[in-house]
């Protein structure tokens, strides 16, 4: 019985590390500019992103570190959800 457990175990990982998983990413960035569309940060390739800040009254300032949220793998969908320190 354990022998069988074993193989189901096995195949579980096998799987799971041959599957990309999509889920949210959260990680730090900068804010390099502000424009009247958004909010210029660096996303998680180096690349320059204009996103919107889902924080209720929360003015950002040019150079300050914020978290960005990446929903699903889904670039579109990037936005400031934090501000890291004070």
């Amino acid at each position: 019985m354990m022998n069988i457990a074993d193989e189901i175990l096995k195949t579980i990982k096998y799987a799971v590390g041959k599957k990309e998983i999509n889920c949210d990413r959260t990680y730090q960035s900068i804010i390099k500019e502000i424009k009247p569309k958004g909010y210029v940060i660096l996303d998680r390739a180096g690349s320059e992103r204009t996103v919107k800040c889902c924080i209720p009254g929360v003015t950002l300032q040019k150079f300050q570190r914020v978290w960005i949220k990446e929903p699903m793998g889904d670039l579109k969908g990037l936005h400031i959800c934090g501000v890291v320190g004070k």
